[in-house]
C-alpha cells in the first residue's frame, strides 16, 4: 500500500512557530515524518516546541530564532538550516500579526508593520529558502498562511491594514507560483477562517463574535484544532504535485456567501 503522505526524510520550516496554528501545523508534520524547523522570535517559546516535538513524536528538530523581517536574519537562519540538514523541502509562511482599529485611526506605524511582517516577511522567507535549497534541488512545497480577509473585507472587526496585506500575500502566491513552476517549487496558500489563537482568544470569545459566527459561517462555528492540519499536509506532500497557485480557504465557508 502507498502511503500518500509519508513525509519521512523531508525538512520542513514553520515560521510563526512558537504558539498556536503554527505548532498545530509542525506537529502535524511531525506526525507524519517529518523533520521540523521551529522558526519565532521567542527563544525559550521555541526551544520548547522543538523539544516537544522531538519527544512527542520521535523526529529531529531544531528551534532558530529569526525576525523575518531581518533580511540578514532570515538568510543566516535558512543558512544554519541547510548546514544541519542540508535540505529544505516545505516552508510554511505561518508567521504574522494583526492591528485592528478604524481605518481612519490606523498609523502609519501599524500599517508599516503589518505589511512588513505578513507580507514582507513571508517574501523574505521565500525568497532565501528558494534560493539557497529548493531551486538548487528542484524540488519544493512552499505554504503561505494567508487569511480569509485576504480575500474579503469585514464589518466587525476593522483592519484594513490586515486586509491589504494579506491579499498581498494571496497574489504574492500565484506570482511565485508562476515564477518557480519551471523549479518543480509549488506555491500555495491557505485561507483560514476564524481559529483560536493567542492572538483572537478575547475576540472570538466575545458575545458579538459568537452571535456573528452563527450568522455569518455556514458552518456556524470557528475552526476546531486540527482542522488546518489536513490542509497543510496535503499541500506539503509529493501527492499534491499538481497544484500550485491555489488559493484555498479553510473557513466554514465563510467567504461561499
Amino acid at each position: 500500500m502507498k502511503d500518500y503522505f509519508d513525509f519521512k526524510g523531508q525538512v520542513a520550516v514553520v515560521t510563526g512557530c512558537s504558539t498556536g496554528l503554527g505548532v498545530q501545523m509542525a506537529k502535524a508534520l511531525a506526525n507524519q515524518g517529518a523533520k521540523i524547523v521551529a522558526i519565532a522570535r521567542r527563544k525559550d517559546k521555541i526551544d520548547e516546541v522543538a523539544k516537544e516535538i522531538a519527544d512527542t513524536f520521535k523526529v529531529e528538530t531544531l528551534a532558530v530564532q529569526c525576525d523575518i523581517t531581518d533580511t540578514a536574519r532570515v538568510n543566516a537562519a535558512v543558512d544554519e538550516i541547510i548546514a544541519k540538514f542540508g535540505r529544505i523541502d516545505i516552508l510554511i509562511n505561518n508567521a504574522g500579526t494583526g492591528a485592528v482599529a478604524p481605518a481612519e485611526d490606523i498609523t502609519d506605524e501599524q500599517f508599516d508593520g503589518e505589511l512588513n511582517v505578513d507580507l514582507g516577511g513571508t517574501f523574505k522567507m521565500s525568497r532565501a529558502v528558494a534560493k539557497k535549497a529548493m531551486i538548487p534541488a528542484k524540488y519544493g512545497r512552499i505554504i503561505n498562511i494567508a487569511s480569509m480577509y485576504g480575500m474579503v473585507g469585514n464589518k466587525v472587526a476593522p483592519c484594513s491594514p490586515y486586509h491589504a496585506a494579506k491579499g498581498g500575500v494571496v497574489n504574492l502566491t500565484r506570482g511565485l507560483a508562476a515564477e518557480w513552476g519551471k523549479y518543480n517549487i509549488n506555491v500555495n496558500a491557505i485561507c483560514p477562517g476564524y481559529f483560536y489563537s493567542p492572538l483572537t482568544k478575547e475576540t472570538l470569545d466575545s458575545e458579538f463574535f459568537q452571535q456573528n459566527a452563527r450568522t455569518m459561517i455556514p458552518l456556524s462555528r470557528y475552526g476546531n484544532e486540527g482542522e488546518l492540519d489536513t490542509a497543510a499536509i496535503f499541500l506539503s506532500s509529493p501527492a499534491s504535485g499538481y497544484v500550485t497557485g491555489v488559493i484555498l480557504p479553510v473557513d466554514g465557508g465563510y467567504t461561499s456567501m
